[in-house]
């Protein structure tokens, strides 16, 4: 497979201007100022490109929800917060490829009318946020960047803005509450970014990875990246795989790839650490409903991990093998995002709490049977009921975790402890 996103990951100075240039770099800008901004808007339709923060909406459908005349001015958001557990790609770009990012940052810009772009970093990704100022360093001097760009008539600056490290932050409203300068807490929708997002302004909120793929969409042609993908999820991504697994690390892939390949063939996964049994699968971050190991014939992308049950979310996989306690796992799940709700919901604030301390009770051999059908009943009453997904992102991984492996969780009640070792 021809390797697009990762190219330069290894290659020594591959972070450089001068480098990204002599492998074509900038190239996709130039021709993109010979396009019209419609042209460029149907290109990243064509190319079937969606967000891969998570939610894997589609790109050029969300652009087209951008006014094209604006009295005030237009921005571009950059999500490169990251705190999903088990994702950690985007730091990657960052860090090894910033300008491919930037390039599509400047694409975006001439495509959109965008006055300027704001990167918000998590605030514990230091060398990501010196690699991604010191390239954009090169391009002022270089004279990408500033006033009348290339005499093309674009004016477009991008900043580096660091956050505190808030998982709520990578809703996008929340994250332009915190870039604001306030409380990052998730707005009510509508009016949705688009119309009025950062200073009131219209605003795109995309992810790194995302917007890192735009440069390849105009240099092949949004059809070519589309043929990279399966149907309805073009190109190839960034997939991540973590827990117990022999190869461990971040991958280029096809979108639709088998996710049971991904984690047992040689050329990623390698297979069970200590080659022992798998006990389940979360395809796509810590949010995402686990898969059992019968489930895993199933193509990495959105609209088949749904059918499946689960969700694409940022192609974070997590491999649970035979000795880990489905218990201690969905307690450790709740209390991550009971320590990262904002606390402006009643269901989240307090639900993802409650549903923390039971399974404490029941991983410690305390709990009773009826905790298990409570604990259903208190997912039912978090998820939807709240203004962003984090009580989701909580409620369904844990209900998943319930009605998979409920036996295991019987077994915690029974024995009054838990028959799992700590690893």
């Amino acid at each position: 497979m021809e390797k697009i996103l990762t190219r330069n990951w290894n290659v020594e100075g591959g972070h450089t201007l001068a480098h990204y240039r002599s492998s074509g770099g900038y190239e996709a800008f130039r021709k993109a100022l010979g396009l019209t901004p419609e042209a460029i808007i149907d290109e990243v339709k064509l190319s079937n490109l969606r967000g891969r923060g998570g939610a894997g909406f589609p790109t050029g459908v969300k652009w087209g929800f951008l006014p094209r005349e604006s009295d005030v001015p237009k921005y571009l958001v950059i999500n490169a917060d990251e705190g999903e557990p088990g994702t950690f790609k985007d730091r990657y770009i960052m860090e090894r490829d910033p300008h491919r990012l930037l390039e599509g940052c400047l694409i975006s810009a001439w495509a959109l009318g965008l006055k300027a772009t704001y990167i918000y970093i998590r605030g514990e990704m230091v060398f990501g946020a010196e690699q991604l100022e010191a390239a954009i360093e090169e391009l002022h001097e270089a004279g990408l960047l500033g006033e009348d760009i290339q005499g093309s008539g674009l004016s477009h600056d991008i900043h580096v803005h660091r956050g505190a490290g808030a998982y709520i932050c990578g809703e996008e409203t929340a994250l332009i509450e915190s870039l604001e300068g306030k409380a990052g807490q998730p707005r009510l929708k509508p009016p949705f970014p688009a119309v009025v997002g950062v200073f009131g302004c219209p605003t795109i909120v995309n992810n790194v990875e995302t917007i890192a793929c735009v440069p390849t969409i105009i240099e092949r042609g949004g059809e070519w990246f589309a043929e990279q993908g399966s149907e309805r999820n073009g190109g190839p991504k960034l997939a991540q795989l973590s827990g117990r697994v022999k190869n461990p690390g971040t991958y280029e892939v096809p979108s639709g790839l088998n996710l049971r390949e991904f984690i047992f063939d040689e050329a990623w996964g390698g297979g069970i650490l200590g080659d022992g049994a798998l006990k389940g699968v979360i395809p796509g971050g810590s949010s995402c409903p686990v898969l059992t190991p019968d489930e895993i014939d199933v193509g990495m992308d959105f609209d088949q991990l749904m059918k499946a049950g689960s969700m694409g979310g940022t192609s974070g996989v997590i491999v649970i093998s035979e000795d880990v306690c489905i218990v201690r796992l969905a307690a450790r799940t709740a209390h991550f995002y009971h320590h990262e709700s904002c606390g402006q919901c009643t269901p989240c604030r307090e639900g993802t709490g409650w549903v923390a301390r039971i399974l404490d009770e029941i991983e410690a051999g305390r709990g009773r049977m009826e905790d298990l059908d409570l604990l259903l009943e208190i997912c039912d009453n978090v998820e939807g009921n709240t203004i962003c997904p984090l009580g989701d992102a909580m409620a369904m991984p844990v209900r998943a975790f319930l009605m998979k492996y409920r036996d295991e969780f019987e077994q915690h009640i029974r024995e009054g402890a838990c028959p799992f070792p700590e690893w």
